[in-house]
């Protein structure tokens, strides 16, 4: 059985590695691209505005920009595509907002912070951490040209450690501009610097010792595997939002 995909950002750097993989898939099929800023040459059609799409598929793959995202999720939930967004930097209440647009018109909604399997592994091996080691800060590294900063996978694993600590840490609270952002009471940094592709690093320190935890994508090619399942996967989950690809694994 082969899945359609509508894609939403097909012609960025992310987009045409997906459109290749998707190429390559023997279980999915691209059916058209959603382009507002204008269309290039394509195998398949290009609509630039809402209006104009008369094609269904049955994932609508959003790859675009937060303020892209949010107006595609809500068109795409409405009007009957089941939805996967893998553009970082939507807020707590875009996604819970969308996750109800979904459900209100029976559609489901997975919204994946990062596709690589090696960061989701991150994710949980730092949950079970934090059980142990309540003091921890998250170091994420990113190409110069990502925009938003911390990234959505770096708010999701402090979320994660947050939630999984079973005592106060040590760690005093630091207003300073050295200490980058705080997320639910964990320190995030941010790294922008040429060299880089995408990775992230968890330091838990505790009296005497100390853990670290660290994933590399050294490319794009990482995050083909998590994309593939996610987009296979979506139209048979249980819950109108998910968030993560833990539920999948």
């Amino acid at each position: 059985m082969t899945t359609t995909v509508l894609l939403a950002g097909a012609f960025g750097k992310m987009g045409k590695r997906i459109t290749q993989m998707i190429n390559d898939s023997s279980d999915l099929e691209i059916v058209a691209a959603f382009s507002p800023l204008g269309a290039e040459k394509a195998p398949f059609p290009v609509f630039t505005s809402y209006d104009a799409i008369d094609v269904h598929a049955d994932v609508w793959m959003d790859m675009t920009t937060p303020d892209g995202a949010r107006a595609n999720g809500e068109f795409a939930l409405a009007n009957g595509f089941d939805t996967v967004i893998g553009t970082s930097g939507l807020s707590k209440a875009d996604t819970q907002r969308l996750g109800q647009l979904a459900s209100a018109n029976g559609r489901h909604l997975l919204v994946v912070p990062n596709f690589s399997i090696s960061a989701v592994l991150l994710m949980q091996f730092a949950a079970k951490a934090a059980a142990y080691f309540p003091d921890a800060e998250v170091l994420e590294y990113h190409h110069q040209d990502k925009i938003d900063a911390p990234s959505g996978t770096a708010r999701a694993t402090a979320q994660i450690i947050s939630a999984a600590r079973q005592a106060q840490p040590l760690t005093p609270k630091s207003d300073a501009a050295a200490r980058g952002d705080r997320i639910d009471d964990v320190q995030v940094h941010a790294v922008r610097l040429p060299g880089f592709n995408a990775s992230e690093e968890v330091i838990f320190g505790a009296p005497g010792e100390a853990l670290t935890i660290r994933q590399d994508s050294f490319d794009r090619s990482s995050f083909m595997a998590g994309i593939h399942l996610a987009i296979a996967s979506v139209n048979g989950l249980q819950d109108a939002l998910t968030i993560g690809l833990d539920t999948l694994l």
